[in-house]
């Protein structure tokens, strides 16, 4: 039987998989931290992969999801942001020093849109749009059953549109960023500034808020987390209503940590897709849901890419 291994990686967990060809279920999981004094992220990325590989046969393909901007065709992570030291880093040519499988890398984004086409929500669809809603924001397209990339493996960067001119900075640098205006990060950091300023919160007092915090607190009809769940979600759904000119799908696929807070966050979502679209048309038979496949989206998504033996 075909088996593949594929690895996750995030600021804070690497995680590497054993599946076989087809089933979704995992063989294997390791897991491991992904910053250590002794190793580096690669080290302890090459170390999960051996401890893998050592119990099985018959791996046709290793495949990364790798967070950032990524150069797909020639294996370089150009540029990911939260593993200090990986800018150019040409991480396929690294791994292939230690291992004689063929290896392939996609952003972690694109691919959980792939993992969900293929296996989780999207299952039937042939024009997908996936945004993942968490620290940041990505996505993914799926376009007549192609995932969408661009020339330089750089495109559905969807967190990185201006919704404020000259607004809050963004963790790439810019002002005014989606990611900077209604992901978890920046719903936390605006409920904070608010109640510096003297707003009243159930949150008040609180050394450190997360967005699963303001989520909470808007459960309990705390006024001050309803307004940022209603204010991310109204600016998500006005770049959502772009992406649907842009891209026409038939479904929307909503994932991430931010994504279960539910009708807090889709009810205004909705709102402001129909306040900004253009023309129902683009409505029509279009499902907006959240994703199946949850924290192994990116595993799956990996595992599809793996499976066809192409490049993203």
């Amino acid at each position: 039987m075909d088996n593949y291994i594929v690895a996750d990686i995030g600021g804070t967990q690497i995680r590497v998989a054993l599946f076989s060809k087809g089933k979704i279920e995992p063989l294997k999981v390791r897991k491991i931290r992904t910053r250590d004094k002794e190793q580096t992220p690669l080290e302890r990325l090459i170390t999960l992969f051996k401890e893998v590989l050592a119990d099985t046969d018959h791996v046709r393909a290793i495949c990364v999801a790798v967070p950032g901007f990524i150069d797909a065709e020639n294996g370089i992570i150009i540029d990911a942001n939260n593993i200090p030291g990986w800018v150019n880093y040409p991480i396929r040519q690294l791994l292939a020093e230690h291992f004689s499988i063929p290896i392939l890398i996609g952003n972690d984004a694109n691919l959980a849109a792939l993992g969900e086409w293929r296996y989780g929500a999207g299952q039937g669809h042939h024009h997908l749009l996936y945004l993942t809603i968490s620290t940041g924001i990505g996505g993914g397209v799926i376009l007549n059953d192609q995932l969408l990339i661009g020339a330089r493996g750089l495109a559905a960067e969807f967190g990185h549109i201006t919704v404020i001119p000259e607004g809050p900075t963004c963790s790439c640098g810019q002002r005014g960023h989606l990611e900077a205006v209604a992901s978890g990060t920046a719903i936390a950091r605006w409920v904070q500034e608010k109640i510096a300023l003297g707003y009243p919160s159930l949150l008040e007092g609180k050394p450190v808020i997360s967005a699963r915090d303001v989520a909470e607190a808007a459960r309990q009809g705390d006024e001050l987390a309803l307004r940022a769940m209603s204010r991310a979600g109204t600016y998500i759904g006005y770049a959502i209503a772009d992406f649907l000119h842009l891209f026409n799908p038939s479904i929307v696929i909503l994932g991430g940590g931010v994504s279960t807070a539910g009708p807090l966050l889709i009810d205004p979502l909705r709102t402001a897709i129909l306040e900004r679209i253009m023309d129902r048309a683009y409505l029509n038979n279009l499902t907006i849901t959240t994703a199946q496949l949850g924290d192994n989206a990116g595993l799956v998504g990996a595992l599809v890419l793996a499976e066809s033996g192409v490049e993203p």
